[in-house]
């Protein structure tokens, strides 16, 4: 299977996301204004700051952001600051979500969830998914562990 890259729209989400971010972050600013201790023209600046930084994360993230799914394992590539390159072993999926939250119904997305054996990291999420690429995604997961499943047993 080749490289799968998100939906665009996925970009709208994460940007709402560092909207909101930077303006729960630019209220303490806005409090020391009110106080008297900054300018007038900080909290302006802290948020506007505040919210390029964050936009731009989200549209690197998108740019980043790709899974493969191959005969043994999915592989994920994601990351800005730390880039993360995942493996889930086909062998290792316990079961498979397709998801849906509040913003991802607004935008027409949905999200895939890979549960795996094991402790650390014993879930990987796939957001940025169309409801019937999430479904499929799951249903192939599904299938492939199966089938998996049986070539390792003993």
């Amino acid at each position: 299977m080749t490289t799968q890259r998100l939906h665009p729209r996925v970009r709208v989400v994460w940007v709402l996301r560092a909207v909101l971010a930077a303006a729960i972050l630019a209220v303490p600013v806005a409090g020391a204004h009110y106080l008297g201790y900054v300018p007038r023209w900080a909290p302006v600046v802290a948020g506007a700051a505040l919210l390029a930084l964050g936009v731009v994360h989200a549209l690197l993230r998108y740019r980043r952001w790709s899974y493969e799914i191959r005969e043994d394992a999915l592989y994920l590539d994601r990351g800005v600051i730390t880039q993360v390159r995942t493996t889930v072993p086909l062998v290792r999926i316990q079961h498979v979500d397709s998801r849906r939250g509040p913003v991802e119904r607004g935008v027409g997305l949905a999200s895939c969830v890979v549960y795996t054996a094991g402790s650390r990291g014993a879930d990987v999420r796939i957001p940025g998914l169309t409801p019937e690429g999430a479904s499929d995604l799951r249903e192939e997961l599904k299938r492939l562990a199966i089938r998996a499943d049986g070539e390792d047993a003993v």
